[in-house]
């Protein structure tokens, strides 16, 4: 997979293995891990530690009180993903500890949660108190569904989107590609917005970086046709 990668122009991936109540986070084994992959691959891409982190109870308070523990790179940015069955009322006041910790939340697919799709407005009530969207980059051309695509598209006409991730399971079904996801926004959206999802705000994760200002973004033709006929 990191090979598959760097042939495809990566040059950086963020491991990011599940931490939840069945999964148990060890930053150190993570790290090993990493060292061993980077070896094997022969240092194909840069590798940089970092989680799926779930809004567990014991969770929240562990990050809480080691705040770059569960972070990329353990700076700020912080991978969360929501689950399926359940969204809490009080999530905006967990996304704001996570904050006042010294956390940026990252809400990993919405695209992809049911959930999520029908709470588009409390997505954005999030974004505006500081949170950041990843989407999944599979999604953007149908790679989970009909659905999924389209909310991927309401998000970005929303200017709600700040990064597009592989999340690579394996070479074949969920592949570690981003060209792709780049190639398509640069159609539909333009360069710069490719860029910033695919490279710049990547790459203030690695730092702790703040994101710089999402600027609008130019439609093409063939966005606007599809805007009139979904």
């Amino acid at each position: 997979m990191v090979r598959m990668a760097a042939e495809h122009g990566t040059t950086d991936l963020v491991a990011t293995p599940h931490a939840n109540p069945n999964y148990r986070f060890d930053p150190r084994i993570v790290e090993e891990r990493l060292a061993e992959i980077s070896a094997a691959s022969d240092h194909a891409v840069r590798l940089h530690s970092g989680c799926d982190f779930h809004l567990s109870y014991d969770n929240i308070q562990d990050a809480i009180e080691h705040p770059r523990k569960y972070a990329i790179n353990q700076h700020r940015y912080l991978l969360v993903e929501f689950s399926d069955l359940l969204i809490f009322n009080n999530t905006a006041e967990i996304l704001s500890r996570l904050r006042e910790a010294g956390m940026t939340p990252v809400i990993t697919h919405p695209e992809r949660n049911s959930l999520l799709r029908q709470r588009i407005d409390r997505i954005a009530a999030w974004v505006e108190d500081g949170a950041c969207i990843q989407v999944t980059a599979q999604s953007l051309y149908g790679g989970f569904g009909r659905r999924a695509a389209e909310f991927s598209r309401t998000l970005l006409d929303r200017r709600l989107v700040h990064f597009l991730a592989s999340d690579a399971h394996d070479c074949e079904h969920r592949p570690p590609r981003l060209d792709l996801a780049h190639a398509w926004v640069k159609e539909h959206y333009g360069e710069e917005w490719a860029e910033a999802l695919c490279v710049t705000n990547p790459k203030a994760t690695l730092t702790g970086e703040s994101l710089g200002p999402m600027e609008d973004a130019s439609i093409s033709e063939s966005r606007k046709w599809y805007q009139i006929w979904r």
